[in-house]
């Protein structure tokens, strides 16, 4: 009986020290899956609450937790609201990683740990107020007299889809149906995701208005200069055919995932790779050249606090989307690829700013004929344009002309974004369709049928 009690004994001392070792492992040397996961908490959990001011909890729950890796059910996360910081981990404690918010850049992700160097980048200038007397989209008022048909589309939840959280559908210029979903409301910033990197292409046109970038421009990198890859041309950046190299699965701990999550100079990252494919003939997506567009952008423009307010005063402000909020990494870049906050109006205003060809209030914002060249397709690809954005619907990547053959008109472009996020425009049919949500792709919803319900019920 001593021996059975002497092994028992010691097989729990082995336990116990196995555990103690793992938790010290965890805690010194967190595997990397963990860091991505908790810096991804950290930094959903800062933007919404403090862009959209959301709950910090439901945030967790909703937005982080349910749809995402088995992992993020572990992750717990503190908001400190007078330092501007929310910091994530497993259990509250392993691999913990934090975000901060700074004036008018909404929140970084801190991978480094250097919360007082990612603090120091801030924009003081404070955005507009939009009328909410005047119609949209001089204003924030829509005419209460709208289409019952439009609204018994916008209202059928097939239609809409799970987690729709606002539908806002423009034609001929006016609002003409909106929907918002639980907790949701038109005042609500929300992220488009990578509908982000067709709004910094736009950027990167009034750059190119103003004469400081052009799209055969080369060399682009001094790091570049000295092997293969000075031969990438800004236009082969725009269309997401560089050659380099970027795994852009978010399954695991890719190339994307530590982008976002693991590096602080997100450019310098996403610009440090390799050719692996020749320049202008393949077709890869990559957040990662989105991100290095907004680089270059901003070292165009020479002066680092005006380009920090370039967005805004090029763009934000002039079509009144003075909700919008493009993030910085801890360096100070745009992260063009994945991070702007806008309300839902707020992104209409965009698309119908493209559907008038980059001209809004009649001022010529963008070059004339730019917006049409950026919906040329791709010459690696007969799905996306040249300037970043897609001449397909979502799903559809693989299957050209499957929205024409659904009934869609054949000139309906669209801006995308993980989770469902999307922007349908149509010229021919002066129609603008903003759908947003938390709509993982393993739900399969397509927006096309909304979209093609509305062209319908409205030509």
């Amino acid at each position: 009986m001593r021996i059975i009690v002497k092994i028992v004994k010691w097989l729990l001392g082995l336990i116990v020290l196995a555990i103690a070792a793992l938790v010290a492992w965890l805690y010194f040397a967190p595997p990397e899956l963990i860091r991505v996961g908790s810096g991804y908490s950290a930094k959903i959990v800062c933007s919404n609450v403090f862009i959209a001011g959301r709950d910090p909890n439901e945030v967790l729950a909703v937005d982080v937790q349910a749809p995402g890796h088995p992992l993020l059910r572990l992750m717990r996360v503190s908001v400190d609201k007078n330092r501007g910081t929310v910091s994530a981990g497993l259990l509250g404690f392993l691999g913990k990683s934090e975000a901060v918010a700074r004036d008018g850049l909404g929140c970084a992700s801190v991978p480094d740990g250097d919360v007082g160097k990612a603090r120091r980048t801030t924009v003081h200038a404070e955005p507009a107020a939009t009328s909410q007397d005047a119609l949209w989209p001089e204003g924030e008022r829509v005419d209460a007299s709208q289409n019952p048909e439009i609204l018994k589309i916008v209202a059928d939840n097939a239609m809409a889809g799970t987690g729709m959280r606002a539908i806002v559908v423009v034609k001929n210029g006016r609002v003409v149906a909106e929907r918002y979903g639980d907790g949701f409301s038109v005042k609500t910033p929300l992220l488009g995701w990578s509908m982000t990197k067709t709004v910094n292409a736009a950027i990167v046109g009034t750059l190119i208005r103003d004469g400081k970038l052009a799209v055969d421009n080369k060399g682009l990198f001094t790091p570049w200069k000295v092997d293969g890859r000075a031969a990438i041309s800004l236009a082969d950046m725009m269309a997401m055919s560089s050659g380099l190299e970027f795994n852009e699965d978010y399954g695991d701990v890719a190339d994307v995932t530590r982008m976002l999550y693991l590096e602080p100079d997100m450019a310098g990252f996403a610009g440090s790779k390799p050719l692996t494919g020749e320049v202008g003939k393949v077709f890869s997506y990559s957040s990662g050249t989105a991100v290095m567009l907004s680089r270059l952008w901003q070292d165009a423009i020479g002066d680092k606090a005006k380009a920090l307010t370039w967005p805004r005063m090029a763009l934000f402000e002039p079509l009144g989307m003075h909700s919008a909020v493009l993030e910085t990494d801890e360096q100070g870049t745009f992260v063009g690829s994945s991070y702007l906050y806008a309300t839902a109006h707020d992104w209409a205003r965009f698309g119908q700013f493209l559907l008038q060809g980059g001209v809004w209030n009649g001022n010529q914002v963008l070059p004339a004929g730019f917006v049409d060249w950026m919906r040329e397709p791709a010459s690696a690809s007969k799905v996306y344009g040249k300037g970043q954005l897609w001449i397909e619907a979502p799903g559809d990547e693989e299957n050209p002309g499957a929205g024409v053959a659904a009934g869609l008109p054949k000139d309906t472009y669209w801006m995308e974004g993980h989770d469902g996020q999307t922007v349908a425009i149509i010229p021919s049919e002066q129609l603008v369709v903003v759908r947003l949500g938390l709509t993982p792709a393993k739900l399969n919803y397509r927006p096309q049928a909304l979209v093609g319900a509305l062209v319908k019920a409205l030509h």
